[in-house]
């Protein structure tokens, strides 16, 4: 016969045995839960950045849009359709182009110096690289243009407005087509220009902007030589040629000839005859704008200013690599 007594312990240990395998079950049955429960959680917040992060983009992309709702990438334009819209403007400026844009050279506005290479500007006037562009190399060009050593072909853009809080980009180059309709001298224009680009004046973008009023705009005109009455109507608030400003920029950011390396349009963009110039080509050759610039044009920098002294690659050439 059996002893009780054995028998009592022998249940005592197999029920703590049962005890031990059930806190075990338990609590590999609780830390799986919380895994799950980690696993849960972690999911809901990669999602979470995951929308912070393309709201962001979002924004980031609104910011980069012209700031017409209509304008030609919102609707899908082509090239063609933004530049019939263009050429159906109710006010067209008289010396524009038919590619929209002024040419200015020693000979007024719409003329070209024989034998000189054109360059053409595309700017934007709250973009840094605009402003930057133009207190390193404008000095230079003009005075090559005005001893009819080059032609310069200036182009308008306003697709920034929106990072002002007053239609700034709108106002500051409606400003600048009136004074190159009403102003027959083409250096006021490009002193109107680098006065609105100078360091102590163009505003900054977005939360960095501040108020610019149109009596500001006005003095700089002032400044370059403009006449009181000629100021005074750029920058009256009327905006005659924006609807012109506008579609010019929209037909002009399609262009694909304008496009840089990595196809899309960005500012500021440089032509010289025609032949997109890659400011980023002077980095890589270690040389300032203006050295680049004129090794591009052939012509020695002793010869700047010198008429009669004309660049190499004339009025149809390409431009000399920087690097070679």
């Amino acid at each position: 016969m059996s002893d009780p007594k054995r028998q009592a312990k022998r249940a005592t240990r197999a029920e703590r045995r049962a005890a031990e395998a059930a806190a075990q079950q338990a609590q590999a049955e609780q830390a799986a839960k919380e895994r799950k429960q980690q696993t849960i959680i972690g999911c809901i917040v990669v999602a979470i950045i995951v929308v912070l992060v393309a709201i962001a983009g979002f924004a980031v992309y609104k910011a980069m849009q012209p700031s017409n709702t209509s304008s030609s990438q919102q609707s899908n334009m082509t090239v063609d359709e933004a530049y019939s819209k263009l050429k159906k403007v109710s006010t067209q400026p008289a010396n524009a182009d038919d590619k929209a844009g002024f040419v200015i050279s020693n000979k007024g506005y719409g003329q070209k110096a024989e034998g000189a290479p054109t360059i053409s500007i595309y700017m934007e006037p709250l973009c840094p690289g605009c402003a930057s562009v133009n207190r390193q190399l404008d000095q230079t060009l003009v005075k090559l243009m005005n001893s009819g050593q080059l032609n310069i072909d200036l182009h308008f853009l306003n697709f920034q407005d929106n990072k002002s809080s007053d239609n700034y980009s709108n106002r500051a180059f409606n400003g600048a087509i009136y004074i190159a309709e009403h102003d027959d001298d083409p250096d006021h224009l490009m002193s109107y220009l680098s006065n609105i680009y100078a360091e102590d004046f163009q505003p900054g973008e977005l939360s960095n902007y501040e108020p610019v009023s149109n009596a500001k705009l006005e003095k700089q005109a002032v400044k370059a030589g403009v006449s009181e009455d000629v100021a005074a109507a750029a920058f009256s608030g009327k905006n005659e040629y924006l609807d012109w400003l506008t579609a010019s920029n929209n037909y002009t950011i399609l262009r694909p000839e304008l496009f840089n390396s990595s196809g899309a349009f960005s500012s500021p963009t440089l032509t010289i005859n025609g032949e997109y110039w890659d400011l980023k080509q002077l980095t890589l050759a270690d040389t300032s704008m203006v050295d680049g610039f004129l090794k591009s044009i052939g012509l020695d920098a002793d010869q700047v200013g010198v008429e009669g002294k004309m660049p190499s690659i004339g009025a149809d050439g390409k431009p000399i690599s920087v690097a070679s």
